[in-house]
Formats: structure tokens, sequence, C-alpha cells
């Protein structure tokens, strides 16, 4: 055993990140049972949540979840020879394919399935993602996020939904849906909801793999390159992102000269070639597009906000959301002015009342427009709502020096 007991719920929650899918997609794959392979899975946790504390974390904690969860599978199927017969046979660490995790999270996207309960069941069961974190990414609460997963368990059990591959043709179908997966998967490791850490790398970097591997089924939906290339932007600069006391750094303080150019390049390259050849304009390029009119310019007082604000404008037509008008309203700032914006902000209120950003982004309009009470305030509800420890810090400053 390594490291005290004091650790074991930091250290249980990034095994879970880093191994419940790859044990959830070859338990299901082995059982042909999503639901036996994911109840397997989340006793497990709990057995280590109860064992931890008092025992320490052990030095292979991948390995004994999938111990834990053997054991259980057996026990619980032990009167099905079948069943009994396929656990035995099942030995760790044996990699599962790697592309086992994507065929999951297509499994979980099944049309019987609504689509906020696919995407919410995916980030549970095959990403790792705790409610909590799940409940962020959808600015919901967490109640309605744990309704939807129940909820989507229930159906795959009382429709009988298999455990298999989509046909090639109904691969387009759900992609939609994975794409968000994969998007909302990149979002938590790119800035976490959680406490424990700013970022999630290994988050990033699964999000990253899972795009690419999508790219290599899917070469002629741009959609894919667009996602691709939007996480690969957003990589491009991660050098700067974070100072070296692990502080935020906001985009217009960031050192440009930490920024990958030749990945940026690439990245925007593949992006034109995507849209030269489709010429089907979606979110995920056009929020791409966004990143590479901010990553090409060499400094802040050089970005292009016009057509910054035109591409907004685009992105909200084919996929609107208050999220987007909270962004587009930072373009407007600097178009339009600090007042135009504050006024794109006053109908989204309700909408984001839960989301930091909203909040910080309007204590931002506020001071700058000497309303500095009003200002702290602001602040002071987006500190409430945010559990990362960067984000926290950051306002902590603006309110000290406030």
């Amino acid at each position: 055993m390594t490291g005290p007991a004091g650790e074991h719920e930091e250290t249980l929650a990034r095994v879970v990140r880093e191994h419940a899918g790859r044990l959830a997609a070859s338990l299901v794959s082995l059982l042909g049972d999503f639901s036996a392979a994911e109840d397997l899975v989340q006793d497990a946790v709990e057995t280590a949540l109860r064992r931890w504390p008092a025992e320490g974390v052990p030095d292979r904690p991948d390995a004994w979840l999938f111990t834990v969860a053997r054991r259980r599978g057996l026990d619980v199927l032990r009167r099905e020879s079948l069943y009994r017969a396929k656990l035995a046979r099942l030995t760790w660490p044996e990699p599962a394919p790697r592309d086992d995790r994507l065929r999951l999270i297509f499994t979980c996207c099944h049309p019987a399935l609504s689509r906020p309960a696919q995407i919410a069941l995916t980030l549970r069961v095959v990403c790792g993602l705790s409610t909590a974190q799940i409940a962020a990414a959808f600015v919901v609460p967490e109640s309605t996020v744990a309704q939807r997963i129940t909820r989507a368990k229930r159906k795959i059990g009382e429709a009988g939904i298999p455990y298999r591959v989509p046909a090639a043709e109904d691969l387009p179908g759900r992609l939609d849906e994975v794409l968000a997966v994969v998007y909302l998967l990149f979002n938590e490791g790119y800035l976490s909801s959680t406490p424990d850490r700013a970022q999630a790398r290994d988050l990033v970097e699964d999000a990253e793999w899972l795009a690419a591997l999508l790219a290599g089924l899917m070469p002629g939906e741009p959609e894919v390159a667009g996602l691709l290339a939007l996480i690969r932007l957003h990589r491009a600069r991660g050098a700067a992102r974070f100072d070296a006391g692990g502080r935020l750094v906001l985009l217009r303080d960031q050192d440009r000269g930490l920024w990958d150019r030749r990945a940026i390049a690439e990245a925007a390259a593949s992006l034109m070639r995507a849209a030269r050849a489709h010429r089907r304009p979606g979110p995920y390029q056009v929020q791409a597009a966004i990143v590479a009119c901010h990553a090409e310019a060499s400094r802040f007082e050089d970005t292009d906000w016009a057509q910054i604000l035109v591409l907004y404008d685009m992105l909200l037509r084919v996929a609107p959301s208050p999220v987007t008008r909270l962004h587009r309203a930072v373009a407007v700032r600097y178009i339009q002015g600090v007042k135009a914006a504050l006024a794109e902000l006053t109908d989204l209120e309700r909408a984001l009342e839960r989301y930091p950003l909203f909040h910080a982004t309007r204590a931002e309009l506020l001071r700058d427009l000497g309303r500095r009470e009003e200002a702290r305030r602001a602040d002071e509800r987006a500190l409430e709502l945010t559990a990362n420890p960067a984000q926290q810090a950051l306002l902590h400053e603006r309110l000290n020096w406030r």
C-alpha cells in the first residue's frame, strides 16, 4: 500500500476517470449485459470507498478495482455457468482493443434514449465522470442528471438494447451524440469542475484520441474534423494557460510565445480542408474557427473581433444556446462597447444563473463601468458556483484587489 488513507477519495476519483470506461467496456463486451457490467464497476468503487480509508490505497488500484468487480460478478452470477466461464477467462491487465471505449459510446448513444440521457449515461459509465461533473457540463442540478442516468439504464433493460457496434449505415445517425460526449469530456479536462485539480490532462488526451479515432472511421464527416481541430487548437496554447503557481492566466494575459505555432497552423489547415471539401458548416467547425481567430493573432490587440462576432452569429444560427450568447457578448464588448455587451447579458441571467462564467463575465463588465459593488457581488456569486481551484484563486484575487 502507498500513500496516506486520507488521499483515498482523490486517488479513487482519478482511477475511476482513467479506468472505469475500459473496465466497463471489457465487462460489457464479455458479458453482453450493459446494466450488469455497470453495476459491477459501481460495486467495486463502493467497496474501495469502504476499505481504502482503513487499508490504504493499493499499489495497483486499477487492478484492485478489476479484481473486486470480477469476484463480485462471480458471486452474483455463480449459478449461470456461461457468465461464470466468461468472467473466469478475464484477466488484468489485458487491454481491450483501444476502440472498445468508442464502441461503448456508440452503444450508449442508442436512439431509443433521449439525447440528454444518452450523453449523461455515456459520460458516467464510459468516461467515469461524476454526477456533479456532468451536472456542471449541462448547467443543471445534480438531481436532474441522476434521474436521466437512472431512466436510461432502466430503458436499456426494459427495451433489451444489445451491446453491439452499430452497422456502418447507423453510425451517422448517432454521430451528434457521440461528438457531444467527446466535446464535454474535453471541456471537463480543459477546465475541471472538481476541486482536486484545475485541469485534467488525461481527459483531454482521451478526448483528442477519441476524436482522432472518429476522424479515421468517418473521414467524410466535417464535424468530426472540426471537433478534432478545436481540441488541438486549444491544446496548442496549453503551456500558457497557467502560471508557475498553477493560477489561471486569461487569454489576454497569456505569453503567446509559449503557444505551439506549428500545432496551431496544422489544426487550422485541417479545418480549412474539411470546410472546403464538404461545405457543410456545423457547430464544431465554427467553434474551431473562432479559436483559430484567437490563436492566429500575434497579440491580443490584433484579435479580429469583427470576424469572431460574425462567427458567433453563425454559431447561434446552427446551434443556439445561452452559453454561446454569453461568449458572443464578449466579442460585442470589443466591437460595440461595454454597455452594449452588458445589455446582451440581461436576459441570460435566468438560464445561466448556475454558470460561474456568466457571473464572472458580468463582473468584469460592471467593473469597466465603475459599478464596483455590483461587480463584487457578481464575483462572489461566481466564486460560490465554481469548484475549480484555479478559477477560485483568480476570483479571490479580484475580490481582494477591489
